[in-house]
């Protein structure tokens, strides 16, 4: 009776360690989603070329992490905040989810920045820019990764001040994005001494912008302010060419991305100033990733794009060094490390959750000054991290300790 019972004790202490090993395993896969618009006015900012380089991130780091294969998840929020939130809850709750890296719209980005702070599951949001993500709408789990509106003002209304644009009117995106690259852009213009003469919120995916481009033009403005992006931005600024409200008014492409040229073509964009969080043709590493990005695609890739393979490795080695998929141990190691990659060689994640790094002020070149294909822009000024995204004193979120 005594060996029987010995037995059968030892047998449930190997059964006992093998279930508390099948749970510890189960625990440390790694499920990352990619929650973007696959097929709307913003698909070729990311969209289905996001995925490319995510997938790219994954394979260049091996395949697997903590001795699983690591697993990838996509889907199309359509632009839809409640879409993108319920699938961020479904794969935390069903999928075994531990990253999810956002795309583009903001109002989306906020709505599932909640639902990371609810699951307390890492968020990294890529395609949205309003910097309110790591502002009054920060949370501990939430990462802000290539650029947002406060950047971009800073880069691009504060270029065009020195151009003499010194009275505005903008033509706005009507949602979170739109109002907060605008206000963004208005701060900078009127703390430079200019004026706002007016603005317009239009809907997302508009295609005439007539009416829209004859108020900016009765307002006597010198800078026509495109707060909107993707395929609203290229909509707009073709429109005001074919109006005539060019020749009248210059253009601000307050966010405008390198798939948007390539559709404008130089002999719209040219002359357009813009900034960047990253471009393909910037130095010896951004070339050699787009190389391979273009084999693969057969496109060179966007700045959002690039962020994706970037943020997707930094996540990876923040697991490997943590040695666990735990949400805040893999935090903390993402706040702690440098980011010296193909896209940055000086990005660190702030207390915020933005991470802050050099942005570049960009000229689109003239048909004539473009020398092979995708030789798009001209750069006119490196901006440092502080310069462009403010101090991180300064930031409204309430996890940073004044």
């Amino acid at each position: 009776m005594k060996s029987a019972f010995r037995s059968a004790a030892v047998a449930a202490a190997i059964l006992a360690s093998v279930s508390a090993s099948a749970v510890q395993a189960a625990s440390n896969k790694v499920v990352i989603g990619d929650i973007d618009d696959m097929s709307g006015l913003y698909a070729d900012v990311i969209g289905p070329g996001g995925i490319e380089a995510a997938k790219m991130a994954i394979e260049d780091f091996g395949g697997s992490v903590l001795g699983q294969k690591i697993e990838l998840l996509t889907a199309d929020h359509q632009n839809k905040p409640d879409l993108g939130a319920q699938k961020f809850r479904e794969w935390a709750d069903q999928n075994g989810l531990t990253m999810v890296l956002g795309g583009s719209n903001t109002g989306v980005s906020i709505a599932m920045s909640n639902i990371a702070r609810e699951k307390k599951t890492p968020f990294i949001a890529i395609g949205a820019a309003g910097a309110s993500l790591t502002g009054k709408d920060c949370t501990p789990y939430t990462v802000h990764y290539a650029y947002d509106t406060t950047a971009l003002a800073n880069g691009t209304a504060k270029t065009m001040l020195k151009q003499g644009g010194v009275n505005w009117f903008f033509i706005t995106a009507d949602y979170a994005f739109g109002t907060q690259l605008q206000e963004s852009a208005a701060s900078v213009v009127t703390a430079g001494g200019g004026k706002v003469l007016g603005a317009v919120r239009v809907p997302l995916s508009t295609t005439d912008f007539s009416s829209y481009l004859l108020q900016a033009q009765a307002s006597g403005a010198q800078v026509l302010g495109l707060a909107n992006a993707g395929a609203d931005f290229t909509n707009s600024l073709k429109a005001a060419n074919e109006f005539g409200i060019s020749k009248t008014m210059k253009p601000a492409a307050l966010l405008a991305f390198l798939s948007d040229i390539h559709s404008l073509g130089l002999q719209t964009a040219q002359g357009l100033y813009l900034t960047t969080g990253w471009y393909w043709d910037l130095n010896d590493k951004t070339r050699a990733f787009s190389k391979r990005y273009f084999e693969k695609t057969k496109k060179e890739p966007t700045m959002n794009q690039a962020a994706y393979y970037s943020s997707t490795l930094a996540y990876l080695n923040a697991v490997k060094a943590a040695g666990t998929t735990d949400a805040d141990k893999v935090m903390d190691e993402l706040h702690k490390m440098k980011i010296d990659d193909m896209f940055t060689p000086n990005g660190k994640i702030r207390a915020d959750g933005l991470m802050e790094h050099d942005m570049y002020i960009m000229q689109v070149k003239t048909p004539a000054e473009s020398k092979y294909p995708w030789d798009y822009y001209r750069l006119v000024q490196t901006m440092g991290g502080e310069e462009a995204f403010g101090k991180l004193s300064d930031s409204a979120c309430p996890l940073v300790k004044k």
